[in-house]
């Protein structure tokens, strides 16, 4: 089972930095979830390709891996949509200059 993605790890760190220069963190919300899936689906197949598994755990892991799967697929079109009604820069993946708000350093 593969997990298919449309943001690699890198254009997932850049939304994650923007977060860091400006407040407006819901895509980065969003991001986050997405890499989190992704851990998960990972750790369910290394489950699945344990030696020591029996037929019951690897239904369960391979039940797992496929409801993330399905959630990883919905958070990333979710992501493309944001992306999109926000007006990001996408060959940059920098927001849009009439939505940033610099955070204040103190």
């Amino acid at each position: 089972m593969n997990l298919e993605s449309k943001f690699s790890a890198l254009q997932l760190a850049l939304i994650n930095e923007q977060a860091s220069l400006y407040t407006c963190a819901c895509p980065v919300h969003v991001s986050l979830q997405i890499i989190n899936l992704r851990k998960l689906f990972d750790y369910q197949q290394t489950c699945i390709s344990a030696p020591l598994n029996n037929n019951v755990h690897i239904d369960v892991h391979l039940r797992i891996a496929d409801a993330t799967k399905q959630a990883h697929q919905l958070m990333e079109q979710c992501l493309d949509e944001i992306l999109t009604m926000e007006g990001w820069d996408r060959e940059k993946l920098e927001m849009p200059a009439g939505i940033r708000t610099r955070i204040e350093k103190n």
